[in-house]
């Protein structure tokens, strides 16, 4: 079955107001398939966010395309003008939930506006009292008192229920790959399991064909991913299987990460957090060797010379040529 989901060494940078460019994004290749949830982790600063804006085709100043392709189902979406973007795949190809969702709802209008638009964005002839049909059946259809949300403002709603309109707003156009940019970041626990149960549901239902499930919190992703991919300094560190990456990490960052993050996983809940020491790196200088080796607690010599390129490592591919 051929991947609903390419991204082929994806390249991008930031360019500095002084002409210095900083490659935030360095590299990334993966694949998603049909009905998969890929989840992708790594701290602030790895560059999580900016992958998720090159997977868009949001290429906004000062971000820039180096080079690499993002395919959905073979065609490339960053050879696109923003007009083809905006009216061909966002949304209907790709769509995402913001990492700051609580707060992307314009507080001045009604939810029943504010969703009318993004259906107006992609059919401008659409009647009015069949846009607000397909919104009260959506919006039942994912657990809400339809007409009460709808006819609400931002501001009358609850966090969980202001997140479960994002997530109802995003994919109303039934979007082939979704990207969850930390959905639960901000809700407490129990809000936490009622948004990720609704985005199994959206996946079952046939909503959405496929999914990114992207947050910081690794041990998180135990029970949303089927793979994990771990970024560290704009690079892909390590990618395998949920069971792989979280019970048997082969890349040090993958097991310093896991290390530094309280879990309820059995045998790890009486485990003391242990901080991964140092900062990344400056991404606008050159990085001859392994991006981890200055916080590495295993680190060679050769480690910051030797470029570290991702080989395979017991059935996943792992960015360390000392991982056995």
């Amino acid at each position: 079955m051929s991947p609903i989901l390419e991204v082929d060494d994806l390249k991008l940078h930031y360019l500095t107001r002084f002409g210095k460019k900083v490659h935030s994004v360095d590299g990334v290749s993966f694949s998603l398939q049909k009905g998969e949830i890929l989840g992708i982790a790594g701290e602030s600063g790895c560059g999580k966010t900016t992958l998720v804006s090159g997977l868009m085709g949001l290429l906004i100043p000062p971000l820039h395309l180096t080079s690499g392709q993002v395919r959905i189902e073979g065609k490339n979406i960053l050879g696109l003008s923003p007009a083809e973007s905006r009216r061909q795949v966002l949304g209907r190809q790709i769509a995402m939930i913001p990492q700051g969702a609580l707060n992307s709802l314009n507080p001045t209008r009604k939810i029943k506006d504010l969703a009318a638009d993004v259906i107006l964005s992609h059919d401008e002839k659409a009647d009015r009292t069949t846009i607000h049909d397909r919104l009260r059946e959506r919006f039942t259809r994912i657990g809400l008192d339809a007409d009460a949300v709808l006819d609400s403002y931002p501001v009358q709603l609850t966090g969980g229920t202001k997140q479960r309109v994002v997530i109802g707003i995003s994919t109303l156009l039934n979007p082939k790959v979704v990207i969850a940019d930390e959905p639960s970041s901000a809700l407490d626990v129990s809000t936490q399991k009622a948004v990720i149960r609704m985005l199994f549901d959206l996946l079952d239902e046939g909503i959405v064909s496929s999914m990114i499930f992207i947050t910081h919190e690794l041990p998180l992703l135990r029970h949303v991913s089927s793979r994990i991919a771990v970024m560290y300094a704009g690079q892909i560190v390590e990618i395998g299987t949920t069971e792989q990456v979280i019970f048997d990490g082969r890349q040090p960052y993958t097991r310093a990460l896991m290390g530094s993050m309280l879990s309820a996983e059995p045998g790890q809940k009486a485990r003391k957090p242990i901080a991964i020491e140092g900062a990344p790196p400056y991404l606008g200088d050159p990085l001859p060797g392994c991006r981890f080796a200055p916080r590495c607690p295993v680190a060679r010599p050769d480690c910051i010379q030797r470029e570290q390129t991702l080989r395979t490592v017991q059935n996943r591919l792992v960015r360390c040529h000392h991982a056995d």
